[in-house]
């Protein structure tokens, strides 16, 4: 897109759509020297500034003098996705009812329902689920609102999208899912919600691990117990492992006495070594302590 240089008005234009200032937007669209839609070098708009700063008057007054919604940056960003992703529900409600396009992707695929499920702000998220935003949309990199919710730790954006229909296994291009992903960052309190909608325990991603493996290695003891629950795989994995080596290996001891006394201790991962013998190689002297207890017992 080839924008012209903006000029001393047009600056102008742009500083009070952006500080909220709504009397010096009137003043200025009332010189006739500005166009409504007058966009700096990024293709920024007033209305798209106004959106992104929460500044609702600003917002109404530029759409009642016919400012377009379906502006977008440079980004391919609109005015409703910054308002999804500030949380501003009254300015998205705004844009939607002056017809801007609820699905309209940025540059990488993010929609304005994947930046409010990002940033877990629900009443946004329940508005665009509402008129009819896709809840199973996807980024460039296919991570799904879900996926991005999930690995932010909002619960309740969870379940509002699993209750709209967002496929709860629909996977990232390297084939973590949202249990996945919610499992290494620790988020229990997600991985139940997920687990309860029906998500696959043992969903495997492209480098073998489990959501059990990635958890008990992280040494997120709460996850693992959530998936514990669901009877998870405990024996070797496609990555060379068991829960338990991951957990041995990262001195996660609380993670390992979870696991130790559902699985077999004796079990050797690919490179021949036990969880005791994989956990020593690492220099993890607790764990090594806690598993020989095990075998003198």
């Amino acid at each position: 897109m080839s924008l012209k240089k903006e000029s001393r008005t047009d600056v102008q234009f742009h500083l009070a759509a952006l500080r909220g200032d709504c009397d010096r937007l009137r003043q200025l669209l009332d010189t006739g020297k500005v166009h409504i839609d007058s966009r700096d070098r990024d293709g920024t708009t007033p209305l798209i500034l106004s959106a992104a700063m929460g500044h609702t008057e600003c917002v109404r007054e530029l759409l009642a003098q016919g400012a377009d919604p379906a502006c977008c940056r440079t980004t391919g960003t609109s005015a409703l996705f910054f308002a999804a992703q500030g949380g501003f529900l009254d300015i998205a409600k705004l844009l939607l009812d002056a017809g801007a396009a609820i699905d309209a992707p940025s540059t990488d695929g993010g929609t304005p329902l994947f930046v409010a499920c990002q940033c877990g702000h629900l009443p946004v998220v329940e508005e665009l689920i509402r008129r009819g935003a896709n809840v199973n949309s996807c980024m460039k990199d296919k991570a799904s609102p879900l996926f991005i919710a999930a690995q932010n730790g909002h619960e309740e954006v969870c379940r509002r999208l699993v209750a709209a229909g967002a496929s709860v296994d629909a996977a990232r291009a390297d084939a973590a899912s949202p249990l996945w992903i919610a499992a290494q960052c620790g988020h229990d309190h997600v991985a139940r919600a997920l687990l309860a909608a029906g998500a696959r325990v043992d969903h495997v991603r492209q480098d073998g691990a489990t959501p059990l493996f990635k958890a008990a290695h992280k040494g997120h003891a709460a996850v693992v117990s959530e998936l514990l629950k669901y009877k998870p795989n405990l024996g070797l994995l496609p990555n060379g492992q068991t829960a338990l080596h991951g957990a041995a290996m990262f001195g996660q001891l609380s993670c390992v006495k979870l696991l130790a006394r559902r699985s077999d201790v004796r079990a050797h991962n690919a490179a021949g070594l036990s969880a005791q013998q994989a956990a020593a190689a690492a220099r993890k002297h607790d764990v090594v302590a806690y598993l020989r207890s095990l075998d003198r017992a």
